[in-house]
């Protein structure tokens, strides 16, 4: 960039931004940055709108060099948040920096909270329509999650989704005794969706 800063969006009538909109905007020069920052206020609030003052920040995302230390996905500097995702420096398999991205501890905690929930508040269902259920909903997160480099914590999500539906089918009744060993042996007639990758690249839109 040069110049005056000029931040222009599709503006002609009738033209509407959803109530929220994920925009990143990338950089090479911090001073170009950090201008564009001071006039995106003023410009949206022109059309009636406003940015998230949690949500808007500048992020410091700048390639390792080759003498820095591992991979680092922990949501430390050098990282951020973005659809769900964490999106972090780490080495390939060749060696190289690149950016990788894995599901934001945030969204994984909420994800495992809400089908909890779930499982808690169906445990008395026949176990054919809790299963049926179970298999939408994690083939869902498996469709939105599971992009390249994510392998690790969708194979960790459905771990803890089995360990929640055994946990809650055990509660069913003081007899339930919904073991480890008759787990297994559920899983085998009703068997839970693999966790795969089903995307080979992140897109957005």
């Amino acid at each position: 960039m040069s110049g005056d800063v000029q931040v222009r969006f599709c503006e002609r009538p009738g033209v509407r931004f959803p109530r929220a909109t994920h925009l990143a905007m990338l950089f090479s020069l911090e001073e170009d940055a950090r201008r564009v920052m001071a006039v995106l206020p003023k410009r949206f609030g022109k059309y009636g709108l406003t940015l998230h003052p949690e949500k808007t920040k500048l992020v410091e995302f700048i390639q390792p060099n080759r003498k820095s230390a591992g991979n680092s996905g922990g949501g430390g500097p050098g990282t951020f948040d973005l659809l769900g995702f964490t999106h972090y420096w780490g080495l390939s398999r060749w060696g190289n920096w690149a950016v990788k991205r894995k599901t934001a501890t945030g969204r994984f905690s909420r994800a495992l909270g809400r089908l909890n929930e779930w499982c808690r508040d169906n445990r008395h269902l026949p176990v054919k329509e809790q299963w049926e259920a179970l298999v939408r909903k994690l083939r869902g997160h498996f469709g939105y999650y599971g992009i390249i480099g994510n392998a690790q914590a969708i194979h960790c999500f459905r771990d803890k989704v089995v360990a929640i539906w055994r946990r809650w089918l055990d509660r069913r009744s003081h007899s339930a005794g919904m073991t480890w060993d008759i787990m297994k042996e559920l899983l085998k007639r009703y068997p839970l969706p693999p966790a795969r990758i089903m995307k080979p690249r992140f897109t957005s839109t």
